[in-house]
């Protein structure tokens, strides 16, 4: 069965008003025409089926059959904090994290990041992350829309990750006196957080300046093992190992 995210406002009542670009892609590049039956999926986690029911040249209208409620993420929810990678390498980690039920994530500038303090740069992209967002919530049938947060300096993230004292955390690390993942999980899981902050650092990892950093903040280092993980890889595996850690594959 086809999704496809719209707007709030284009539900009105029992049927749906389809326009400009959602329009588009329904109707010319899916061709899905009068009689044509699929899901939308709309802010607040509701999906309903809808079946077509008219056409102009400005708009489809289609008429709600059937709705169901999309269950809601588990807890704990998992964050991603990411320091800005190569940006096709970005957009990777985005559609996967978006597939597993990342809460959100969070850019982050360090030492070793592609981009340092360049906001803008960042925010030139943001309309493509978002399209990649949307995409992979209608092939998911995902009921939210995955927040991208700005980017900020490593330091700002840590001292704000944990503002409500129910958050764990743990880094990806490369170096010496590692936790294996399994190991690190034991230990966050000690405290039944609400949420699990996971740092992956981009092409060139973290600096030991900033591993100093975590470890003051209380967090822990872990290893994926012996072979050495690109970004998109190591924040697939440690998401889907924290998934199935806290039983959040149901």
């Amino acid at each position: 069965m086809r999704r496809y995210w719209i707007p709030k406002e284009a539900l009105q009542g029992d049927e749906v008003v389809l326009r400009g670009d959602v329009l588009h892609h329904i109707r010319d590049v899916c061709r899905l025409h009068a009689g044509a039956k699929f899901e939308v999926i709309v802010e607040g986690g509701q999906a309903h089926l809808v079946e077509v029911t008219s056409e102009s040249k400005q708009e489809s209208r289609a008429r709600v059959l059937e709705t169901r409620k999309i269950p809601e993420i588990p807890k704990p929810h998992i964050h991603l904090v990411m320091s800005v990678p190569r940006f096709p390498v970005f957009e990777a980690v985005v559609e996967k994290a978006v597939e597993l039920g990342v809460a959100a994530i969070h850019p982050c500038f360090s030492d070793f990041s592609f981009i340092r303090k360049q906001e803008d740069v960042f925010q030139k992209k943001r309309a493509r992350f978002e399209k990649i967002v949307v995409s992979a919530t209608q092939q998911s049938g995902r009921g939210d829309l995955m927040p991208i947060h700005e980017p900020v300096a490593l330091e700002q993230r840590l001292k704000t990750f944990n503002q409500h004292g129910r958050a764990a955390g743990l880094f990806a690390y490369e170096g010496s006196a590692v936790l294996s993942a399994k190991q690190g999980l034991s230990r966050v899981q000690e405290s039944t957080p609400d949420e699990v902050w996971v740092f992956v650092g981009s092409e060139g990892g973290f600096s030991d300046r900033e591993v100093e950093l975590f470890q003051a903040a209380g967090l822990k280092p872990v290893t994926l093992g012996a072979q050495v993980l690109r970004v998109e890889t190591a924040c697939v595996a440690l998401v889907s190992i924290i998934k199935y850690d806290f039983d959040l594959m149901r």
